[in-house]
Parts: structure tokens; C-alpha cells; sequence
């Protein structure tokens, strides 16, 4: 805990660093705060500060620069989230009043609508699969060999998988794909695909290989990674000055698995920010991830969050995933 005084100088501080990314000293903390003392009592605050690990003077005639700690200090004492800007209101608001006939595309679209809101390289967990029950089925031939299971889920979502059926028994006739469709449907439609029925012997051996390629299809995707959706990487360059350091975060970024279980892992946590070291992946080291989950129809369902650098416009940040994941766990809720 630190004294009023030097907590409102620290937040000075971080407030000044990400608004310029210059070192800040003390004229420009005198300048920006309504605390009535000197330079001179500033500056002795600002070595205190800095003996107690919260800044750090890049060079004896420089201002002062945050540390993790600082940020820490300063996201642990915000009050709430804030608002959006009115700008940044209407723009989510024109967003998710569009028409979407494909969740893929609206999640995609989110993602490029937190970049833009944020200036930071943004990433959406798409809802656990699992999450709504399935609507209808269908089984569509291809070909002679080949078949597509279609699945349209509660919140409009399309499921599309390709049904090999090269075996002796399979049949991938018209009547016999209709028949296996209907039998897929009763088992299916209203339920979740948490977990996959078992195969149901119809004592059509067409039918019931075709009903089996489904199902072992079914719990094959099961396995799959989750859908995650990435925006703004364009944006990393611009965040980062080492070519070097821009590279590992584009890597991290590309890495599906590791995206999706670092964001887990922060909601698990119970945090909405991370900062630095807390990420635990070092080439994060110079980052701060802010993460919300969303809910559909009152249940966790997915999350959203934004990746930027340590020097980020926290109270913007933490508004802007709370904004828009609301809004969209609103929308996937009407379906």
C-alpha cells in the first residue's frame, strides 16, 4: 500500500508514460495533478518511488519510466472499467445492429472491431461448441464415395463435416443418406454434442455405416482446437520497436493452442489483465493481454481479449472488451 501522496504521483506517472511513451518527471507531474507541493517534494517522492521498485530512471537526467509494478498498481486501483468514448459507442453499436448469416464472419468481424477501437492486436474465442444444442441435420451426397454432415446449432452457427464412405457397407445413395439424416436428426436435434450418442443399429447395413462414419466424425471433432479468431496483428509493428521482439509476438500470435490456453488460463484466474511477466511466456514479456469472457443465455459460452504493450490505455482497454463482449454474448443469445 502506498500513502495518498505517492499513490496519485505513481498514477500520475503511468497516466503521462502512456500517454507520450516519454519519461516523466517531475514538472510534468506538478503540471498534471492538483496536489499542492513542490517540484523539489515531487522529485523526492519520485526516488522513493523508485527505490521501492515502482520506477526506474533510464538515464540520471531523464524523467521516470513505470514498471510492472507501477501498472500493477495502477490497474489494481481503477474503479471499473470506464466508459467508451462516444465515437467508440456508436461504432459498437452500428456493429452489432448488422446482419450476420455466418457466426464465423461476425467473429471475425469483432476481432477487427476491438483492433480498431484499441490500436492493439486483438484475439475471440469462439463460443465452446458444446454450448448450444443443434437445430437440424442434414446428409448431403457429393459423390459416389462422398457425403456432408451439416449441423446448423441453436445460435445460428453452421457445422460442416465431410463423410468418407469408401467402406464395403457404405452407401451413398440418395434414399439411403435421407434415412441415415433422419435417424442423425432424432438423436441429435436438442441436444449438445457434449457427448456424442452411440451409433443406433437400424438393420440397414448403408444406413448404419453411414450413421457410424457420422458419429466417429462427431467425436473426432471433438479433439479439434477451439475457433479463435485474431485481428489487428498489422498493428503489433507499430506497438514495438525491436523487429526482433514484433517477430515473437506474431509468432505467439500464430500459435492457435497457445493463444487459446494463455486466455483460458487468465480467465481461470480470475484476471482481466496481465501484464508483463504475469502472462508467463516470455516473448510476452514487453506485453499486456486484457481478456472478458461473453455469456450466451446466461452461460459462459467464450472470451474476448486485446494484446498490446505494457504502456497501453488500460481504462480503454478493460471498457472496450467489457463493451463489446456484453454486446456480443447479447447477440449470440438472440441467436
Amino acid at each position: 500500500m502506498l500513502e495518498d501522496r505517492k499513490a496519485a504521483i505513481l498514477s500520475a506517472v503511468v497516466e503521462q508514460y502512456i500517454e507520450t511513451a516519454l519519461p516523466v518527471g517531475s514538472g510534468r507531474v506538478a503540471s498534471s495533478t492538483d496536489l499542492d507541493v513542490s517540484s523539489a517534494t515531487i522529485r523526492n517522492e519520485l526516488v522513493h518511488l523508485e527505490e521501492q521498485g515502482y520506477l526506474i530512471q533510464p538515464h540520471t537526467s531523464a524523467g521516470r519510466v513505470p514498471t510492472e509494478k507501477a501498472y500493477r498498481f495502477f490497474v489494481d486501483g481503477l474503479d471499473k472499467p470506464g466508459l467508451l468514448k462516444a465515437d467508440d459507442q456508436e461504432q459498437v453499436k452500428a456493429f452489432f445492429n448488422r446482419s450476420y448469416t455466418e457466426l464465423e464472419e461476425m467473429l471475425g468481424d469483432t476481432s477487427t472491431l476491438l483492433a480498431d477501437i484499441t490500436g492493439s492486436a486483438s484475439v475471440v474465442l469462439a463460443p465452446d461448441r458444446d454450448h448450444q444444442e443443434v437445430r437440424s441435420v442434414q446428409v448431403v451426397g457429393l459423390g459416389p464415395d462422398l457425403a456432408l454432415l451439416v449441423m446448423v446449432m441453436a445460435n445460428g452457427a453452421v457445422e460442416k463435416h465431410a463423410l468418407d464412405l469408401t467402406g464395403d457397407a457404405c452407401d451413398a445413395s440418395e434414399a439411403t443418406l435421407a434415412v441415415a439424416g433422419a435417424h442423425l436428426s432424432g438423436a441429435l436435434i436438442g441436444h449438445r454434442l457434449s457427448s456424442v450418442p452411440e451409433s443406433a443399429e437400424t438393420g440397414d447395413k448403408g444406413v448404419d455405416s453411414v450413421i457410424a462414419t457420422a458419429i466417429s466424425v462427431l467425436e473426432e471433432r471433438g479433439l479439434e482446437l477451439d475457433q479463435i479468431y485474431v485481428g489487428g496483428t498489422a498493428r503489433v509493428a507499430s506497438a514495438f520497436g525491436e523487429v526482433e521482439r514484433v517477430q515473437q509476438v506474431l509468432n505467439v500470435l500464430e500459435r492457435q493452442f497457445v493463444v487459446v490456453s494463455l486466455v483460458r488460463d487468465l480467465i481461470d484466474r480470475g484476471l482481466s489483465v496481465a501484464i508483463g511477466a504475469e502472462t508467463g511466456l516470455e516473448p510476452l514479456a514487453d506485453c499486456s493481454i486484457v481478456v472478458a469472457p461473453y455469456e450466451i443465455e446466461g452461460e459462459a459460452a467464450g472470451s474476448i481479449g486485446i494484446l498490446g504493450p505494457t504502456r497501453m490505455n488500460y481504462p480503454q482497454a478493460l471498457a472496450t472488451v467489457a463493451v463489446v463482449g456484453r454486446r456480443l454474448g447479447q447477440r449470440l443469445s438472440q441467436g
